[in-house]
């Protein structure tokens, strides 16, 4: 954005605005059209700053990703790293179930696979990775485990329980069912 006139970085700043409130009312199949609307300009200049649907739904996750990123780091000198690796998945989970749309940008692809170096499934991979790596030195969890197949687990989780009538609940469940499993001992 940087370089770019001050009518474009408003229109940039205006259609994020707008692309936020309604990714938090449709979750992420909100319609680039209506946005555009809302945000009055036309669709070519939604396309222009944010040129595929993951694109913009990046952009409206990216401060809070941020803060679990810097959350994950605050964690890391936690001395139970077991349990600071499940406080931020926690963490991660209840964010999910809370701003629609952010399993689904992370479901896009596989985390390591294609993700480009500034997306939101990078930088959550390489936050949780360090946490991670610390409880496997310390034996807390299975060696065998990464942090794709946390992060996917957590994505599931968020998925699968969102449209019931109580999603943090059900989603607790599950992921407690599921952490039961990834202990050291299998327990």
């Amino acid at each position: 954005m940087t370089g770019q006139r001050s009518d474009a970085r408003r229109n940039h700043t205006h259609i994020l605005a707008v692309a936020e409130a309604e990714v938090a009312a449709q979750g992420a199949q909100a319609s680039l059209e209506r946005i555009a609307r809302i945000a009055g300009v036309g669709s070519a200049t939604v396309r222009r700053h944010f040129p595929t649907r993951k694109a913009l739904l990046e952009a409206v996750f990216k401060q809070r990703i941020h803060a679990l990123c810097d959350r994950a780091h605050t964690l890391r000198g936690e001395p139970d790293s077991r349990s600071a690796l499940v406080e931020w998945l926690r963490e991660l989970l209840a964010y999910s179930l809370a701003a629609r749309g952010l399993a689904d940008v992370l479901s896009y692809q596989p985390l390591q696979d294609e993700a480009t170096q500034d997306s939101c499934a990078a930088d959550l991979g390489a936050a949780g990775a360090v946490l991670l790596r610390k409880a496997i030195d310390d034996r807390a969890v299975r060696a065998d485990i990464t942090i794709d197949d946390l992060l996917v687990l957590i994505i599931g989780i968020a998925l699968a329980t969102e449209n019931y009538t109580d999603p943090a609940t059900q989603a607790d469940r599950a992921f407690r069912l599921a952490v039961a499993g990834f202990g050291a001992s299998g327990a």
